[in-house]
């Protein structure tokens, strides 16, 4: 298997993106946003298929992510608007990226969860079939979509898939989705006819600038610390794989590359974990950013009864690490860093566009800097 110079270290090549046809669901939401500011910086085409910023405010907003992009509102589970979109878009990567992403939401709105996780993957793999010119799609899911055994070690690529709540069993599904489309439209055995190859991925928890979202750690966190209120924790002893959520976005570009450049031999599912001392409990998280933010930001625990949460999750992100040349490049404290950085920018009225994207420049000199030593 031949590589291009500087693969086997991890980096997104720019030069590869600039001018090439992405399809992006999802655009509007903290991932999407990232994702799209990115690919922008980098000179991609971008055409972004979403619902409205499920947020006010929302880093799609306060960043002006639609500046560079062909921005759509839609709705992946309506097929024909979705088609449409992806037919006149005539991408050649689509990474589909929009979902319900709420564990407890997923508990007050099921119908919708699966509607949108698991027939929305549904659409946009039709989509895709129906679509000439597509050569790559890379469907994010969720490391929530593993059947949670509550293990101390991570979660490879061949674990079966599961789901306690409907959000983490609607990510398992679009999973299988992914598989049967890829073994029935997509077989890699067949990939001189057809031409498409599919694959997955799966990320941890990602944190970073711009979250709003409800019922989140860290969006929780910075808002309690705005209005001077202390935060609730629900779980302060869970432990999560966090992550900045240039991470795993780094892990999804080399993915469509190299599903570009080697077609089936990468068309299967991802992992795109932290590194095993970044899974830490919720405790920790929020005592270091009441250090980062300052004397005036205090926690307590929340009293009463939750919905079930998986109290540990972990993923084994070797093969990424192996076959892509992916790696974690900021540790868990220089990400909580820079989101209070990006958050005090933002308090301070400051271009959210510009502060997003130096921040990616400065994650992209990081890497280079890091795949040297």
């Amino acid at each position: 298997m031949e590589y291009r110079e500087g693969a086997l270290e991890g980096l997104v090549n720019a030069s590869f993106w600039a001018g090439r046809r992405v399809f992006l669901t999802g655009h509007t939401g903290f991932k999407g946003s990232w994702l799209s500011l990115w690919l922008q910086h980098m000179g991609a085409q971008v055409t972004g298929y979403a619902l409205a910023p499920p947020t006010s405010p929302s880093l799609f907003e306060v960043a002006n992510v639609s500046r560079n992009m062909r921005s759509i509102t839609g709705d992946i589970r309506d097929q024909a608007a979705l088609s449409h979109a992806v037919a006149e878009a005539h991408p050649e990567i689509v990474i589909h990226m929009a979902a319900q992403s709420l564990v407890r939401l997923s508990y007050e709105t099921p119908v919708e969860t699966y509607a949108t996780n698991v027939m929305g993957t549904v659409n946009l793999l039709e989509a895709v079939r129906q679509t000439s010119g597509i050569k790559a799609v890379v469907n994010v899911t969720s490391d929530k979509c593993y059947e949670n055994k509550e293990w101390v070690w991570g979660y490879r690529e061949s674990d079966p898939m599961g789901g306690y709540d409907p959000y983490s069993n609607s990510k398992g599904c679009a999973e299988l989705v992914t598989s049967a489309f890829r073994n029935s439209f997509f077989n890699p055995s067949k990939y001189g006819e057809h031409g498409v190859a599919v694959a997955s991925a799966r990320a941890g928890n990602v944190i970073g600038g711009g979250d709003w979202a409800r019922d989140r750690l860290i969006p929780d966190i910075l808002a309690g610390f705005q209005r001077g209120e202390s935060v609730l924790i629900r779980n302060p002893h869970a432990i999560r794989p966090w992550q900045h959520v240039l991470e795993p976005l780094q892990g999804y570009l080399l993915l469509a590359e190299r599903l570009i450049e080697h077609g089936p031999q990468f068309a299967e599912a991802w992992n795109f974990g932290p590194r095993d001392q970044d899974a830490r409990p919720v405790d920790w998280i929020v005592k270091r950013m009441v250090e980062l933010w300052g004397p005036e930001a205090n926690w307590c625990l929340a009293q009463g009864e939750h919905p079930h949460e998986a109290s540990y999750l972990k993923l084994d992100a070797s093969k990424a690490c192996m076959r892509l040349g992916w790696s974690p490049r900021w540790e868990l404290d220089l990400a909580l860093r820079r989101i209070v950085e990006w958050h005090r920018a933002f308090l301070a009225d400051e271009d959210m566009r510009l502060k997003s994207i130096t921040q990616i420049m400065e994650f992209q000199r990081n890497c280079k800097e890091k795949s040297y030593e």
